[in-house]
């Protein structure tokens, strides 16, 4: 009788569900004492940058499209420049609002659209009194989740020269 006993326990064990499921248990415990002796690689934390505060001009403030060795992206709204690199995966390279990086992003965000002027100063003195306020909501979030880096400058005007007393970048 035990045998049989045997004889059953076997064919038991080598049925086709249960080879799978005895196969699936090594398998995981093959992959769970690997875990274990496997290193660790410390994943590396990025450097913040700077606080930067300058005035620029159209021209300075290309430079800051996020394709630069420092990866900073700013744009401005309303004349004020912003450094919203926190921002990157939106207006960084890649994003959906990469056309504004670099550049003053006043006239697409007040119209809806995604582009922006190519113009050297753009005085936006053509927008509706809709676009307008369109721009000032825009500005006023940028205000709450972004630092101010300095104003837009216009043709001729001279920058401000800012120390490290100055008040609050968003106080501006």
């Amino acid at each position: 009788m035990a045998e049989t006993d045997t004889f059953s326990f076997w064919d038991e064990l080598t049925s086709p569900l249960n080879l799978v499921l005895v196969f699936f248990i090594l398998y995981l415990l093959y992959k769970i004492i690997k875990s274990h002796f496997e290193t660790v690689e410390p994943v590396s934390i990025p450097r913040p940058m700077p606080k930067l505060r300058q005035d620029m001009t159209v021209a300075e403030l290309k430079k800051y499209d996020g394709t630069n060795e420092e990866g900073r992206v700013l744009l401005a709204v309303n004349g004020i420049i912003f450094d919203v690199t926190k921002g990157k995966r939106f207006y960084g390279p890649g994003g959906p609002y990469a056309a504004f990086a670099g550049k003053d992003a006043t006239r697409g965000l007040a119209t809806g659209e995604v582009a922006t002027s190519d113009k050297e100063y753009d005085d936006v003195s053509d927008l509706t009194p809709d676009e307008v306020a369109s721009a000032k909501e825009w500005e006023d979030q940028f205000r709450e989740k972004y630092d101010i880096v300095g104003k837009l400058l216009k043709p001729g005007e001279t920058p401000t020269k800012y120390d490290d007393e100055t008040e609050d970048k968003k106080s501006q």
